[in-house]
């Protein structure tokens, strides 16, 4: 017999600006549902939170919502203005949990409410809105962002909370690991419409690219525009994850090169190395020791980054992360020791600055001081192009700053920041409030990105896919030095059980002492000795690996000619629609050419191990 759901929608409906934001969307929300709910950045999810905690009045549809059951909103920005204290903000309101309960979970998550609400940090506020909400005792309990200004240390904490956690919640998070450990279905906020699969967020991707792929298909039965945005969504997201599937094999070799050479064994082959990267050295620290006051925060750390280095920093507020970047950037200077930087390093800073982007600027005016063209790392684009390269409507470029969701103007400051010429790249938990494809795309720019990059993150999952080493901070003053990701230095601290390793998501470094290793269901397997089991091409095979090359010259030159009419300074005010066709044709063809690269080496490997 089916549970009868807590809460429900019928035919929900809700106008924003001059049209619908949703139309017609049925919601059912079961006792025990774990739900992730995922749309891009402006697709009105923290809108539909709101619709369901009864914050938002629809101007459509009908809310049931069962006797009795207590809805709790964990808000992505919670108001403090008139409160004192943090506790003061904790037990507000005529529905305002038990005091006992507030503290018991302050205590837990280590956060002093005494604290003053105006001048408390992020982090601080973040854990006080944790203990309003889950000393509620809801039967539902609707999170937006939950992770966002929490260290690491807090977010197991949260994700134990939640795992024993009785009842039903509904959670917006760009944090991907998260997810996956706690969610047992998926809702899907896209192009004003909701999906639902039950399956956790571990099966989300999959199923998206089933969507599209559909989509892709009946679109044919449809006029020429509705096919052309079904198949520009359904390549901007498989084409996307294919190139990251080769940029992190990429990874992983960078990983292994950087494990020689952080591990002692390898002694005669490491001085070979290390000539070498004298001349690669951008930032060479040696024995660096900083302490304030009586507290050393960085004790006796070695280490020398080379160009194209990317290196994570994680630890527990508190522990040092951010007296290292100064160190390692020199905005302070260390107690004993040297750090010693290249003279040729420049260096942009990404960090939480969204509320600096003033909202009565148009995007043109933050991209292109109010031109048509942007000049990005030397390399001359039209301005509505660059910005569909971060996942903006082209017609948005006259838009205001003021009408963008807190992601969008994230994404706005990514897109104005990488544009900058710089060969070191420092981001400040650059992935607060970015959605899924957001994300794949910064991995994506990162991983192309000519310099040397710094990322202080609590984003376990972006971590893993993106940095080469490292650097763990305990908050005794020791720093681990790991080659690999957040997963290898936690692997280090202390043996994950099983039910808790990724399987799938990405194969990741195995330590400082050793190369990348790659699950055992992805892992290449030696060709056999003898004929006998040898690899034979199909005819289908024979044919690509004799004719991709031919159609990977064709892709090239198509690429070229593309670029090159649209390097035309006039073309977009002279004729917008071909300057539209010349953009979706070159995405095309590098999507295309990607594939067939892709497809190739995989043959020239079979033809290899035969």
């Amino acid at each position: 017999m089916a549970v009868a759901p807590i809460l429900s929608w019928e035919g929900l409906g809700l106008i924003q600006g001059s049209g619908w934001l949703f139309q017609e969307l049925g919601l059912h929300i079961g006792p025990r549902d774990r739900l992730a709910l995922i749309g891009r950045n402006g697709a009105g999810k923290t809108t539909l939170l709101r619709l369901i905690a009864g914050q938002v009045e629809a101007d459509r549809g009908l809310r049931s919502v069962q006797p009795g059951t207590r809805i709790v909103l964990l808000e992505q920005d919670p108001f403090f203005t008139g409160f004192d204290t943090l506790l003061d903000f904790a037990l507000s309101g005529d529905d305002a949990p038990p005091r006992h309960e507030v503290e018991s979970i302050a205590g837990q998550l280590g956060i002093d409410l005494s604290r003053d609400a105006n001048s408390a940090s992020g982090g601080e506020r973040r854990r006080a809105s944790l203990c309003r909400a889950l000393a509620s005792e809801p039967d539902l309990l609707l999170l937006d962002e939950p992770t966002n200004h929490l260290d690491l240390a807090a977010i197991d904490w949260l994700e134990s909370w939640l795992a024993r956690y009785k009842g039903a919640f509904v959670v917006i998070s760009h944090d991907r690991t998260f997810l996956t450990r706690l969610t047992n279905a998926t809702l899907w906020l896209d192009r004003g419409s909701l999906r639902r699969k039950d399956v956790g967020f571990g099966g989300y991707e999959a199923w998206e690219e089933q969507v599209y792929a559909e989509e892709a298909r009946a679109a044919e039965k449809l006029d020429a525009r509705l096919k052309l945005e079904a198949h520009w969504l359904e390549r901007g997201v498989t084409a996307r994850r294919k190139r990251n599937q080769g940029r992190l094999e990429k990874l992983w070799e960078m990983r292994a090169q950087r494990a020689a050479m952080l591990n002692p064994a390898g002694t005669a082959k490491l001085k070979i190395v290390a000539d070498d990267a004298k001349t690669k050295s951008v930032i060479v620290a040696g024995h660096v020791t900083k302490a304030f006051g009586e507290r050393t925060i960085i004790k006796d750390f070695t280490l020398r980054i080379q160009r194209g280095d990317r290196i994570g920093i994680v630890g527990a507020n508190g522990s040092g992360k951010t007296t290292l970047l100064k160190l390692l950037t020199g905005e302070i200077e260390p107690d004993q020791g040297t750090v010693t930087r290249a003279k040729t390093l420049t260096g942009t800073v990404i960090d939480q600055q969204r509320s600096l982007l003033s909202p009565e600027k148009r995007l043109r005016d933050v991209l292109a001081e109010g031109g048509d063209w942007i000049d990005v790392r030397g390399v001359r684009k039209h301005v509505q192009g660059y910005l569909k390269e971060f996942l903006f409507d082209p017609g948005m470029v006259d838009a205001k700053v003021g009408t963008l969701s807190g992601g969008e103007r994230s994404r706005l400051l990514l897109a104005r920041e990488f544009a900058r010429r710089s060969n070191l790249l420092v981001l400040d938990e650059p992935t607060n409030d970015l959605d899924l494809e957001t994300l794949d795309l910064l991995q994506e720019v990162i991983a192309d990105y000519d310099g040397t990059v710094l990322i202080v993150s609590h984003d376990r999952d972006f971590l893993d896919r993106t940095v080469t080493i490292t650097l763990g901070l305990d908050g005794t003053g020791h720093i681990d030095v790991i080659a690999g990701g957040y997963a290898d230095w936690e692997a280090k601290r202390r043996p994950l059980p099983e039910k808790n390793v990724r399987k799938a998501a990405l194969p990741l470094a195995g330590g400082a002492g050793g190369g990348p290793q790659k699950s055992d269901k992805t892992a290449p397997q030696p060709a056999p000795a003898s004929g006998k089991g040898r690899v034979k091409l199909t005819y289908k095979d024979q044919r690509d690996y004799d004719l991709l090359p031919a159609r990977i010259e064709e892709l090239d030159a198509q690429i070229a000619r593309d670029e090159a009419a649209l390097a035309d300074a006039d073309l977009y005010t002279r004729d917008p629609s071909r300057f539209a066709a010349l953009t979706e044709a070159l995405e095309a063809a590098r999507a295309e050419k990607d594939a067939a690269e892709q497809r190739w080496l995989e043959l020239a490997e079979m033809v290899e191990g035969a």
